[in-house]
C-alpha cells in the first residue's frame, strides 16, 4: 500500500486488515441498530464490538471498484494505520454485501473490496481533539446528479480508537516491516441503507481545518448461474 502523510510516502506491504463492527459508544444506539438489522434478517452479533479479520488484498486505493451482484453498499469509517512505530489516521469505506450480511456478517465483509483514501495524518496530531473529527459520506447514481448526504457524524459516536486497537489483538499480529490497518466502525445513515453507484466519503478536522476524502464508482457485475 502507498499512503501519503503530507509530503512523506509510506510504501509498505499490508500484512493485516481488520474490520471492527458494532463499535458505537452509545450502547443503546448499538442495540437499536442490531434490532433494525435483525428485522431485515441480519443475525445479531454474539458480542460487541466484534473484529472481522479479512484478506489484506481487499484494501484498495482505486476509484473503480467491482462487486458481484447489486446488493452491496459503502459506509464511511475512520482508519487506523500502524507501521510498527507510529499510528496514523485516515478514512475508508467498509463496503459490504448486504445480501450475504443476512447469512453471515463475517462472509459479507470478506466479499467486497475496502476502498481507502490514500492520505493519512499522524494520529498524535489529532489525538487531543479526536472526538471532534467529522465523518461524512455522500451518494448518487449518475455523475450528473447532485450528491446526497448519506452519513454525518463525529468520532465521539465511536468507541475510542486505541481502545478498539487493543481489544482487537492486532498489536500481537503485526509483522515487522509491514502495515497493519483497521477500519473502526461507522456512524448511522441518514436514509435507508441501499446501494448507490457513486460513493464519496470524508474525514474532516474542524480544529486544524483540513480533510481527507475519497470517491469511488461501484460496478455491479452480473451473477452467472
Amino acid at each position: 500500500m502507498k499512503f501519503t502523510v503530507f509530503e512523506k510516502t509510506i510504501d509498505l506491504s499490508l500484512s493485516t486488515l481488520t474490520v471492527a463492527g458494532w463499535t458505537g459508544r452509545n450502547r443503546e444506539a448499538v442495540q437499536h441498530h442490531i434490532d433494525e438489522l435483525k428485522a431485515i434478517g441480519v443475525p445479531a452479533p454474539s458480542t460487541y464490538p466484534l473484529f472481522y479479520r479479512v484478506s489484506p488484498e481487499l484494501a484498495s486505493l482505486g476509484v473503480e471498484q467491482y462487486f458481484l451482484g447489486e446488493q452491496s453498499s459503502g459506509e464511511v469509517e475512520p482508519l487506523l494505520v500502524f507501521d510498527g512505530q507510529k499510528f496514523y489516521l485516515g478514512t475508508g469505506s467498509d463496503h459490504t454485501d448486504r445480501g450475504w450480511e443476512t447469512v453471515s456478517v463475517a462472509a459479507s465483509k470478506q466479499l467486497c473490496p475496502k476502498p481507502l483514501a490514500s492520505a493519512l495524518w499522524p494520529l498524535e496530531d489529532v489525538q487531543e481533539h479526536l472526538d471532534q473529527l467529522k465523518l461524512r459520506s455522500w451518494v448518487r447514481n449518475e455523475p450528473e446528479q447532485p450528491w446526497q448526504l448519506y452519513q454525518d457524524g463525529t468520532l465521539v459516536q465511536i468507541l475510542p480508537l486505541m481502545a478498539l486497537w487493543q481489544a482487537s489483538g492486532m498489536a500481537d499480529q503485526h509483522q515487522a516491516g509491514t502495515l497493519s490497518i483497521m477500519l473502526c466502525g461507522t456512524v448511522p445513515t441518514i436514509s435507508k441503507i441501499q446501494p448507490y453507484r457513486y460513493f464519496k466519503f470524508e474525514l474532516h478536522d474542524p480544529v486544524l481545518n483540513r480533510h481527507i476524502s475519497h470517491m469511488y464508482q461501484s460496478h455491479y457485475m452480473p451473477i452467472a448461474a
